[in-house]
């Protein structure tokens, strides 16, 4: 019997898009793979780095990142293990690309890297070079890979796609054709180039399933291997005079234990962003050697780095992970804002909050009033829908308004008018549409309603539902009250919306206003934990004119929250 781990032979090669979108792959997608899932900040961000690469150097070769795939040598079909969410949006990409271009040529030569056009002398058929899990294989082919359907596309409702992919990857394009069609054609035409024959990827391939798989979580598993921390560590301690290193290297590993691996990892993403004031654009290696540790090692100061840059950002983030700030006076206000950053989307806002516990961390009030601006900012970044890279942009420019000493009247930290306009406009909207936004916006509005900051929300469950419901039955109270227009309008926005400790029960959710109020929106006492749906308790009929009265008064509760008026 032959050893199948001696059998494999495993190949590993950097390539440029126009060789990974050419008769050498025909990529599948297994159907016990998950689906295709990127949203719009994962989307958005690809293409953002892809120029930017660009705009740094037009010569110089992007590295995108890896595919793992099971493949037989010489056969081009070949499975794709791990790489599926970046191969299907850049996929999309030449797609938008391909759809906006006014050159017949250009669009002929980018549908061949999206299908093989197949060649009738040779006997060859036409064939995507991407075939989707079978759910979505059919979608994905009629509405990207084909061409001209991309504007039926975008006109799609929720209610005609079958599944959550085919949402992500109708929204996904549209979120491209939106970006990419404010570029000139000859700007287009520069980012076809920097796409198809300076971005790369690693692709990794094997012939055995098993062996695609011990790839996959090798190049995975965070913490197995060497991580950049311990090489820091390394060249920090091994700088520290002799019989210093000692107990430098204790100091440093009591910080790694109480942050936990990943923490600590993390930690020095947050660093790098406060020293450099830049959003990474490297390798963590790299950046942070370059930006952070030359000047110390250059100095023969590591102890320094070690004492006055690590160590107090380490205790400052472990405040923030545990929410875990002490004083003199009440905490209890600083620790409520670390709870509410900690229920945003993203962790950019980090770097700031650390760079204000460590130099204000004994100054409660400066803290606070800190905090409650800060929180302002990246709440309406967040309804706004700021993606990554605006949002980071606008983290290091309040960081350097910090660091010039500008504190609580750091012109970053404030909101431009058109910002609030804007942030007014999304609460206004059909806000349950932004799933990471929606909830986030609820709590804090229940919190205002009940009129106790202090309120804590520590139910294992929190779920967002509809009063009125998204799809009431033909025969339902519902359609009597509400004509299709109303609901419309008002079937997701905030009015219509409340908080519930329970997981959401389909069937409970299209019954009529009565038997909702008294078995669904109520608790095991009769009464509810949310302030908004103990409003709602109280209301007699649900009508659009009691939702419009409704949501004035939840909007002016927002508009005074965040000062937005």
């Amino acid at each position: 019997m032959v050893d199948k781990t001696v059998k494999s032979k495993i190949h590993a090669a950097e390539q440029p898009l126009n060789q990974i979108f050419s008769p050498q792959f025909e990529f599948s997608i297994p159907d016990y793979q998950r689906p295709y899932a990127w949203g719009g900040e994962q989307t958005s961000q690809l293409l953002s780095d892809i120029m930017e690469a660009q705009q740094r150097n037009p010569e110089e070769p992007y590295f995108l990142g890896s595919l793992v795939l099971v493949k037989e040598e010489g056969n081009p079909r070949a499975d794709v293990i791990d790489g599926q969410q970046r191969l299907t949006t850049l996929s999309i990409l030449l797609a938008v690309l391909r759809e906006l271009s006014e050159n017949p040529q250009v669009r002929s030569e980018m549908h061949e890297y999206i299908v093989e056009p197949g060649r009738i002398t040779s006997g060859i058929a036409s064939n995507p070079r991407l075939h989707l899990r079978a759910r979505d294989r059919e979608f994905f082919t009629r509405y990207i890979q084909d061409q001209g359907k991309l504007q039926e596309l975008f006109g799609l409702s929720d209610v005609q796609l079958k599944t959550d992919a085919q949402a992500a990857i109708r929204d996904n394009a549209k979120l491209l054709r939106d970006q990419l069609v404010t570029l000139s054609e000859e700007q287009r035409m520069a980012l076809i180039m920097m796409l198809t024959l300076r971005t790369f990827l690693v692709m990794v391939s094997t012939e055995d399933l098993d062996s695609a798989h011990r790839i996959f979580s090798v190049m995975n598993a965070r913490g197995l291997d060497l991580s950049a921390a311990d090489i820091f560590k390394a060249e920090l301690i091994g700088r520290v005079p002799e019989h210093m290193r000692g107990g430098y290297a204790d100091k440093w590993e009591v910080a790694e234990v109480e942050l936990g691996r990943d923490g600590f990892a993390d930690l020095f993403q947050h660093i790098r962003m406060i020293v450099t004031k830049v959003r990474g654009r490297q390798e963590i290696l790299k950046e942070f050697r370059e930006q952070v540790l030359d000047p110390y090692l250059k100095k023969g100061t590591a102890a320094s780095f070690i004492d006055d840059v690590l160590l107090p950002y380490a205790e400052a983030y472990g405040t923030v992970i545990d929410r875990s700030y002490q004083s003199s006076g009440s905490a209890d206000r600083i620790n409520k804002w670390l709870v509410r950053f900690g229920q945003l989307d993203n962790q950019d806002w980090v770097p700031p909050v650390l760079w204000a516990l460590k130099n204000h961390g004994n100054d409660e009030q400066w803290l606070d009033t800190f905090l409650q601006k800060l929180e302002r900012l990246a709440a309406s970044m967040l309804i706004r829908r700021e993606y990554q890279t605006p949002r980071a942009q606008r983290y290091a420019n309040l960081l350097k308004d910090l660091d010039a000493g500008l504190g609580l009247e750091a012109p970053s930290l404030d909101l431009e008018p058109f910002e609030r306009r804007e942030t007014l406009l999304s609460l206004d909207g059909p806000i349950y549409e932004a799933k990471r936004v929606v909830k986030y916006v609820l709590l804090r509005l229940d919190e205002t309603l009940t009129g106790n900051s202090g309120v804590t929300y520590d139910h294992p469950i929190i779920t967002v539902e509809h009063v009125l419901p998204q799809n009431p039955h033909a025969s339902s109270e519902w359609r009597g009250t509400f004509t299709d227009e109303d609901r419309l309008e008002w079937t997701h926005r905030l009015a219509n919306l409340v908080l519930l400790n329970r997981r959401k029960n389909a069937e409970a959710s299209n019954r009529e206003f009565d038997h909702k109020k008294s078995r669904y929106f109520s608790g095991p006492n009769g009464s509810a934990p949310f302030t908004l749906t103990i409003q709602v308790n109280g209301t007699s009929q649900w009508t659009p004119d009691i939702l419009e009265a409704r949501q004035q008064k939840l909007m002016d509760k927002l508009a005074s929250l965040w000062s937005l008026s």
